[in-house]
């Protein structure tokens, strides 16, 4: 164990970097020429606003003579944002950095020789040093790393309002789909709906449909879909399906018309039972005043115990931005110790850096970052881990279409996502 001596000197010097926006190896890092700095995000709202303004204030503290723009287009999981993106970079008008999750979804950047190569970056800052070595092979692509993450989420993660469950009967959280399903009909049986479904704008079902595809199949197989060693029409995928399906039936009719943060408050106002959704629900809730263990709990959606199905936010540095050297300055602050620390416990998700102070987060993200060094680790289809942004527009949509369908159409649902694959690798 290192002294509290070492430490301490390590701990300064960390917050020296960030102060200086700059580092002895890395002398473009300088902002005096850059007035201000354009970022791009989808975070406008709630949790994710606040964990974002928490990290723009370091930037800011560090850097008071550039003007911060935060360019946000809203709509969960990048939905709206991603196509305004695409039209900037493809008019050669990028902004200073923009988010993007790590994973496949950087892959098509890279091809098209949108973003700078960090790898030095990672060397002069130490990231190399202080992220997990799966997540930097995650990051790397052809042996160079063009993002810096700035958190870690889970997608499965299952949530209920404690009063409500003791109304159904349910005392504790079901490990297996069959005990799922059993209390998705106790919650039926007192005349709500079993499951909060968000269906506007397709990915949160597409979420929901991942999830079950990963719960039904096991880890293994549902990494094969990705790898073209399970076949997307094969019968794994058809029980996946089924229970797909049977989920949907126990939930609320207006499901197309609410997004995500509308259907979590069918749960947190008793109105809904159990919910689907990325750990960024309950910074959400916090946001709205609600606390965690009183209005709302948690635990690993059923049949994932032990599994984490994760997904990254990161932020690039695109070829001719306009503002490289502030973009440089808050590339810094995004993999900083003070940065995460600020960002995260208000977005609702735990440190990339394995150096956290995890005395700054809440029980959850506590529990979070415990079961991320222990668990298996699969990736999130619909937020860039296992493809591109061509696989998962196709597979958001094949949800969508069947959700609008009736739910009815399970064969043709499996075409569909065998499409999608298609599409992702062409």
């Amino acid at each position: 164990m290192r002294k509290s001596s070492v430490r301490l000197a390590a701990a300064l010097a960390a917050v020296a970097l960030v102060v200086t926006g700059c580092s002895s190896s890395t002398k473009t890092s300088s902002t005096a020429a850059d007035k201000q700095l354009e970022i791009f995000t989808w975070w406008a709202s709630g949790g994710e606003k606040a964990g974002l303004d928490a990290m723009t204030s370091v930037f800011t503290t560090a850097n008071p003579n550039t003007k911060f723009i935060n360019a946000s287009v809203a709509g969960g999981a990048g939905v709206n944002a991603k196509a305004v993106l695409a039209s900037r970079l493809e008019a050669n008008n990028p902004p200073d950095s923009f988010q993007a999750h790590a994973g496949m979804e950087l892959d098509g950047y890279v091809k098209s020789g949108k973003l700078e190569d960090l790898t030095s970056l990672y060397a002069s800052e130490g990231w190399d040093k202080v992220f997990p070595a799966d997540l930097l092979k995650t990051l790397t692509v052809g042996g160079k790393i063009y993002s810096v993450p700035v958190n870690i989420h889970r997608a499965n993660v299952l949530w209920w309002n404690p009063a409500t469950a003791t109304k159904a009967g349910i005392t504790t959280a079901p490990t297996t789909l069959d005990e799922f399903f059993a209390d998705l009909a106790k919650f039926k049986a007192i005349g709500i709906p079993g499951i909060a479904l968000a269906g506007k704008g397709d990915w949160a079902i597409a979420q929901l449909m991942d999830y079950l595809l990963l719960a039904t199949m096991g880890a293994d197989k549902y990494e094969g879909l990705f790898k073209g060693t399970t076949s997307w029409t094969g019968p794994e995928v058809a029980a996946a399906l089924v229970n797909f399906q049977k989920a949907l039936s126990f939930g609320n009719k207006d499901a197309g018309n609410l997004d995500w943060p509308d259907a979590g408050k069918l749960i947190t106002s008793g109105k809904a039972g159990f919910f689907i959704m990325g750990d960024w629900a309950s910074a959400q809730w916090q946001s709205d005043g609600l606390k965690l263990g009183t209005d709302y709990t948690w635990a690993a959606a059923p049949g994932t115990t032990n599994i984490y199905q994760w997904l990254s936010d990161s932020f690039t540095l695109p070829i001719g931005a306009k503002d490289r050297n502030a973009a440089l300055a808050w590339l810094k602050v995004c993999g900083s110790k003070a940065g995460q620390d600020a960002f995260n416990p208000k977005k609702g998700s735990i440190s990339v850096r394995t150096d956290s102070d995890l005395t700054l987060y809440d029980s959850y993200l506590q529990a979070a970052a415990a079961q991320w060094k222990t668990d298996r680790l699969v990736g999130s289809t619909v937020h860039g881990v296992n493809g591109n942004n061509a696989l998962m527009a196709a597979f958001d949509a094949a949800a969508g279409k069947y959700l609008s369908g009736g739910a009815k159409d399970n064969a043709g649902l499996a075409k569909d996502l065998a499409a999608a694959y298609v599409a992702g690798q062409a």
